[in-house]
């Protein structure tokens, strides 16, 4: 489908791995322009690599979203480059494990830096842009502010915030014709996925077990999965969609467990 995404310049941030990487791909094959914020330029540049074999086109922007200040450089580096912005969708950010029990004011602080504080951040300094070009925003989120995870307060937090802030943005920005929806995620099999999956006593029966528990095919949703819902998201395809929070999962969180 020609989802009217040619050249359009779309920020993705944490666009350089797992689902990010996955939204990418997907918006530069419907012929965007990515722009790649990330802290790591070699991993930015692999994901532009492997775009550009496919024939479509990123840029890389090196930025540390934890620090408010990168998030200004990053919208001002790319519409240094561009002259505008079209969509942003907000991506990046880590289940760090920061719980009630074992946190500490620090850590639960330092971990909404790098889960909430930059979607707000990067949209608050994206915002002239969008309201020039009456773009869309699309927050990535996770089931974890639904449903609890255990050991993952501030994960949590900044995911109950992602989804409030979906709401609230899509109120405050009726005016400007911009639409504001999120995208949440419950087991994508991502780098990171991985590397939580193998520090478990028996990581493939513990795979096996969760994979059994998603309704439809048993199986992981894909990035590809959740990219191309994104990129309806961004595209006039959805011109009357704001506010949403649409779960990609196979319907793991709402449907009921005695189907399984």
């Amino acid at each position: 489908m020609n989802l009217g995404l040619k050249e359009k310049v779309i920020i993705v941030s944490g666009g350089a791995k797992g689902i990010g990487e996955g939204i990418s791909g997907v918006l530069a094959t419907e012929g965007a322009y990515v722009a790649i914020v990330g802290r790591n330029e070699a991993d930015n540049q692999k994901a532009i690599d492997k775009i550009q074999a496919a024939g479509g086109q990123a840029w890389s922007f090196v930025a540390e979203l934890s620090d408010p200040n990168e998030c200004a450089k990053a919208v001002f580096e790319v519409v240094e480059k561009f002259g505008r912005i079209d969509g942003l969708v907000n991506n990046a950010g880590v289940n760090d494990g920061v719980g009630l029990e074992n946190g500490t004011y620090e850590k639960f602080v330092q971990s909404l830096h790098s889960n909430l504080i930059h979607y707000y951040l990067l949209a608050h300094h994206a915002l002239p842009y969008l309201k020039e070009s009456k773009g869309a925003i699309v927050n990535i989120g996770s089931k974890t502010a639904e449903t609890g995870q255990g050991g993952t307060s501030a994960y949590a937090a900044s995911n109950g915030g992602r989804n409030a802030l979906t709401r609230e943005w899509a109120v405050e920005l009726l005016q400007y014709g911009i639409r504001v929806n999120a995208v949440i995620v419950a087991e994508c099999y991502t780098p990171l996925y991985d590397r939580w999956i193998k520090t478990l006593p028996n990581p493939e029966e513990t795979l096996a077990k969760i994979t059994d528990k998603i309704p439809l095919g048993k199986r992981m949703t894909t990035s590809e999965e959740i990219a191309n819902m994104v990129a309806f998201l961004m595209s006039k395809r959805s011109s009357h969609t704001t506010g949403q929070i649409i779960y990609v999962d196979g319907g793991y969180t709402h449907l009921d467990r005695a189907l399984l």
